[in-house]
């Protein structure tokens, strides 16, 4: 089997699992191809004979797994999301193993679904740009707890997210005009996030009925005007996790669309799985079905194939 990893060196603990998923992995006869970056070099130049691979293991943060996911978008190549990152979101809603060894099985057994992903428009200085993202993207509340986290992460690892989230107890509220295909809503609040996979913790969904295969996105205004009043949703999203989400309704204003137009007024700062972009509102997202193939446990792949 001939494997292409690419390993963001800079990753979560940087602990070196990625070694320990090798060492198990191999097998006679096989070839495994490892090419690392520490943010300079780009993952886009990285990939470019990954079609002459089995496999790719994108070994990083939810945006390093989602760029890998979206530079191979169509492709039908299978991806394995290696959790080595803060949050591992992309991981979390997969249900996935995280211990190296478990991991080094799913790619010999190479259970695969494909799933939908995201498609981002921003611009940066000027200058247009395009993201593709896996879990979520969005401007406001999320986007500045991205960005105040990523200097805590060192020392919180997840818990950096929610000393950002306290941290910022009066957000900017924003009044948003949001075009979800062929509608338009006028809005105000905190935050809009436009989900693919919707769990933020484990079993823990923002939204209910997520499905990231059903080629819609879940558009979800934070209409609270302060941090502590999307507690108790958050709260209630933990207590009840059979899907009926008491009070949520008052805190969220959940839309389905293929593709969203933002615009926001005072523009608000812009994030994909967690990745802060340097943008601002307006941005723009469409969604690709079934886009990326991503490689599964046997639970995960008979939730969807099941005899």
């Amino acid at each position: 089997m001939r494997t292409l990893i690419i390993n963001n060196l800079h990753s979560g603990l940087r602990d070196g699992a990625i070694y320990d998923f090798m060492r198990k992995f191999m097998l006679d006869g096989d070839e495994i191809v490892v090419r690392a970056t520490d943010g300079q070099t780009r993952i886009e130049n990285l990939l470019d004979d990954a079609m002459t691979f089995d496999a790719v293991v994108a070994a990083g943060g939810d945006a390093t797994i989602s760029t890998t996911s979206y530079c191979l978008r169509n492709t039908k190549i299978p991806v394995l999301p290696y959790p080595a990152g803060t949050g591992n979101l992309i991981a979390t809603n997969l249900n996935g193993p995280e211990e190296p060894y478990a991991l080094a099985r799913l790619v010999r057994e190479s259970l695969t679904v494909d799933y939908d992903l995201g498609e981002l428009d921003i611009v940066v200085e000027d200058l247009a740009q395009t993201k593709g993202f896996a879990v979520m993207a969005g401007a406001g509340f999320d986007a500045r707890i991205m960005e105040d986290a990523e200097k805590l992460k060192s020392m919180l690892g997840p818990m950096a997210y929610l000393a950002s989230a306290i941290a910022n107890p009066s957000p900017t509220v924003a009044h948003f005009s949001l075009t979800l295909d062929d509608e338009v809503l006028e809005i105000d609040g905190i935050g809009v996030l436009i989900v693919n996979f919707a769990e933020i913790y484990p079993d823990v969904p923002i939204t209910h009925g997520n499905d990231a295969r059903d080629g819609l996105f879940e558009v979800v205004v934070l209409k609270p005007h302060k941090t502590l009043e999307l507690f108790p949703a958050m709260f209630s999203a933990f207590l009840d996790r059979a899907g009926t989400f008491p009070g949520r309704a008052d805190a969220l204003e959940v839309r389905l669309s293929k593709s969203v137009y933002v615009e926001s007024d005072p523009p608000l700062t812009i994030q994909f799985d967690g990745e802060p972009t340097g943008a601002l509102t307006p941005f723009s997202a469409r969604l690709l079905p079934r886009a990326v193939r991503f490689i599964v446990d046997e639970v995960e792949h008979r939730r969807y194939f099941e005899k």
